[in-house]
């Protein structure tokens, strides 16, 4: 079987990865290793709906019941990879067997970053990262009266999308963040304020720029406060913690493949093993405006069909305009391209309405947006930014002013 192609991962990027290879041509055995029990599914519903009784465990799948037999793609649940031989280019099981493969592809994916602080394992401390996390908060919540006191431990994209979840559920939620600012790696500070605004009109309680000393627990071993590094505690029943992950790199790293805050690849997912890919959020790309690691469904996806199309040896780096989306409350916040600091923001509609696009421009031209509860704005944005279309600020930031003109793709500069 040494020409399989055997990808470790059941995840976004690993299923669409063999989904792609199959849509392009790709003939081969493919072997797709999850070392989860569950079928492969949507991760984005775990803090969203999961939580709320919205979306229920059935309504998770990634692809039907019959995909995987019908694909050809031998799924293998409950099985982890424990070594890598790029030389005799096999991958070594748990349970003592191994695969052969012509091809290996990484969408290993990656963890929760743990809270090192004493009580960080008490019982009602959990982390959010899987199906089996996220069944356990609601249940935690389920069994809870109305008005149960949750702490949310950081204010990250999951850490607010939890605490909003946890609000329609009918608990007491605070925010604990240790930057002075929500979302201070992904927004400028004007859109973090308006975030912050907007959960404490909603009911959230946030604390900034606090850190935690630690968990406390009551005599039976359950959490019962968070004691902040003011000396304060704050009264709990639940924790969660949302304080980023880490790229799962081990296998990589201890096969001797180059890792640097991921497994560093090119625009078309290789790495520097011969016949080894990565795709997902455990990769680092190589990508037009830098090298990212980028944690979205929308990058995992157009990062495994970049590495399928190697494998039928018709390489399409990847060069989508990056995009991600997130739910908080009655809020979609939908986020488009790459910003950075000092580029000029220009401001379309009105935050207090909770409608409108914040453009960036740079030189001139359209690099990024990030929209609140304007979908059709959002998705003219990704236009934009791949077409680089240069708009005066000033029709930008008039709601009347027709953009649509603009987005017809300019030559790149």
């Amino acid at each position: 079987m040494a020409e399989a192609l055997v990808i470790v991962g059941a995840s976004y990027a690993g299923v669409q990865l063999a989904a792609s290879a199959r849509e392009l041509g790709f003939d081969a055995p493919i072997v797709l290793l999850g070392d989860e029990t569950h079928a492969p599914y949507q991760r984005p519903p775990l803090s969203k709906g999961l939580l709320t009784g919205k979306t229920a465990v059935d309504q998770l799948a990634l692809r039907g019941p019959d995909f995987f037999t019908e694909q050809n793609i031998d799924l293998r649940l409950g099985t982890r990879a424990t070594a890598l031989d790029l030389a005799a280019q096999r991958v070594q099981l748990a349970d003592g067997s191994h695969l052969d493969y012509g091809w290996l592809a990484l969408a290993t994916g990656a963890r929760c970053r743990p809270l090192t602080v004493p009580g960080a394992s008490l019982q009602g401390v959990h982390e959010l990262r899987t199906l089996d996390d996220a069944l356990a908060v609601h249940a935690a919540v389920s069994s809870a009266s109305r008005g149960t006191r949750a702490c949310v431990v950081g204010g990250g994209f999951i850490g607010l999308e939890v605490a909003a979840a946890l609000t329609a559920a009918g608990a007491q939620v605070t925010v604990l963040e240790g930057q002075t600012r929500l979302l201070a790696r992904s927004f400028p500070p004007a859109m973090s304020d308006y975030v912050a605004a907007a959960h404490r009109q909603r009911g959230v309680a946030l604390e900034l720029g606090r850190g935690v000393q630690a968990l406390l627990a009551n005599a039976a071993g359950h959490v019962e406060s968070v004691l902040l590094d003011d000396g304060r505690q704050l009264a709990c029943d639940l924790v969660v913690l949302g304080i980023g992950v880490l790229p799962n790199v081990e296998l990589a790293e201890a096969a001797g493949i180059a890792c640097a805050g991921g497994i560093l690849v090119d625009a078309c997912g290789r790495t520097g093993a011969p016949n080894v890919l990565a795709a997902g959020d455990v990769a680092n790309m190589e990508l037009p405006h830098g090298r990212l690691r980028l944690e979205s469904i929308q990058a995992a996806n157009d990062g495994a069909r970049a590495a399928a199309s190697v494998l039928v040896g018709q390489p399409q780096p990847l060069s989508a305009v990056p995009w991600f989306w997130s739910e908080q409350h009655d809020l979609k916040l939908q986020m488009a391209g790459i910003p950075a600091h000092g580029d000029q923001t220009v401001l379309r509609g009105d935050m207090a309405d909770d409608r409108f696009t914040l453009f960036y421009l740079r030189d001139g031209v359209v690099v990024a947006a990030h929209s609140v509860n304007r979908p059709a704005e959002h998705m003219l944005a990704r236009k934009l930014i791949a077409g680089r279309a240069q708009i005066p600020a000033e029709a930008l930031a008039d709601p009347a002013a027709d953009l649509k003109p603009f987005s017809i793709l300019q030559p790149r500069g």
